[in-house]
């Protein structure tokens, strides 16, 4: 078959607030790839994309962005993507539905792929956010994966001279300030070094998104994970904090470890614990914290630091201070998607289906945690 002239390369993954970004890969999976609770990149070989590579993809999407517009006015659109547009080219040109989503979502983002794209020399990356900016002029934001490792490798006049080029954000996964728990997680990188990393992308004005692993340190570190975190994450002072839920599939090397008994994960309720710990010590920082994921039990944990604290321990608080039973409900209702906040639990229309499942568990004697478990590796 051959392959379309719209056609470029994407890898596996990009963080949920890049939804609606065009991806674009500069490098090929993980070039550390030992963390033992990531899945994503086991077996599968680090490399670097070429240059030409990288701007021949650039320019098939650009060639892609071009013909859904000529499309676009064929129906009568005079250019737009909207609904009905890319409805069309989903069901009649599959190739060009990526761009297409992309453009009916603004095209304003990119997120450049995989997991290290800054391994690449800086004058790599320079010309090729020079190259995004030139052939999409409606581009506002792009941003990337990567290592705290390798972003020591680089100076605040590099991280400067992305930033002149068009780089606006690095997505970091810092996953626990606490060296022991790095160490246990083969993380390859300490603490100190997560807060000199990101004190160099703060100091260039490229902003910068810390990601979290909540329940990490399992029932023998979960306090001091929590704590050195949140000491790391004021040395950094980061513009995002993003926490993820610990989920272990048996395709991740921890799960060996757990079945092994060398690493027991905490519980829902213990995991929220851990994010209270954490976050009541969070201070002199002026972060955004987000818990947007579906692998977050408190998805209503939000708010910007200081001022919205007191609101994210009060969620928090509200959830622990509940019977054992109705938490338990919840947690079963926010795993099967229908509950997103506290304040769910007291709509009839979702309370029904959930306390429908939640009854024939207790008559199959199926645990509760037992089954939200097996939910929740749908999600990863």
């Amino acid at each position: 078959m051959a392959i379309s002239k719209y056609a470029f390369e994407q890898g596996p993954i990009r963080p949920p607030s890049e939804s609606n970004s065009l991806l674009l890969r500069l490098t090929r999976n993980c070039p550390w790839n030992r963390c033992l609770f990531c899945p994503v990149y086991k077996g599968k070989e680090f490399s670097r994309r070429s240059l030409e590579e990288i701007k021949s993809d650039i320019e098939a999407a650009a060639d892609a962005a071009e013909k859904i517009k000529e499309l676009s006015h064929t129906l009568g659109y005079g250019g737009e993507i909207n609904r009905r547009t890319a409805a069309m080219v989903q069901s009649e040109h599959p190739e060009l539905f990526q761009v297409a989503f992309w453009l009916f979502h603004g095209g304003e983002n990119v997120f450049l792929q995989d997991a290290d794209s800054l391994l690449l020399p800086v004058s790599q990356v320079t010309e090729i956010l020079s190259c995004i900016k030139e052939r999409f002029p409606t581009v506002k934001r792009i941003t990337t994966y990567a290592r705290s490792r390798t972003l020591l490798r680089r100076s605040v006049e590099d991280f400067k001279q992305l930033k002149e080029a068009g780089l606006n954000r690095i997505h970091v996964g810092l996953e626990s300030g606490n060296d022991e728990v790095l160490e246990l997680m083969q993380k390859g990188v300490s603490g100190a070094q997560h807060i000199e990393a990101g004190k160099r992308v703060k100091a260039s004005g490229i902003s910068l998104s810390e990601y979290v692993i909540l329940g990490l340190g399992g029932v023998k570190l979960w306090r001091a994970h929590a704590l050195d975190t949140a000491r790391v994450l004021n040395e950094i002072n980061p513009d995002f904090i993003r926490v993820r839920t610990l989920a272990v599939p048996a395709s991740s090397p921890l799960y060996n470890k757990i079945q092994q008994g060398g690493f027991e994960p905490l519980t829902d309720d213990d995991v929220v614990r851990e994010e209270a710990l954490m976050i009541e010590n969070l201070e002199g920082i002026e972060s955004h914290f987000y818990s947007d994921h579906i692998l977050n039990l408190l998805e209503e944990v939000n708010g910007k630091l200081p001022r919205d604290k007191p609101d994210m321990q009060e969620v928090i608080n509200r959830y622990l201070s509940m019977p054992e039973t109705q938490r338990e409900q919840f947690r079963l209702g926010r795993r099967t998607g229908y509950y997103r906040t506290l304040a769910d639990m007291e709509n009839g229309a979702l309370k029904k289906p959930v306390e429908r499942i939640y009854n024939k568990l207790q008559k199959d004697n199926v645990p509760v945690d037992d089954y939200i478990k097996q939910v929740m590796l749908r999600y990863i």
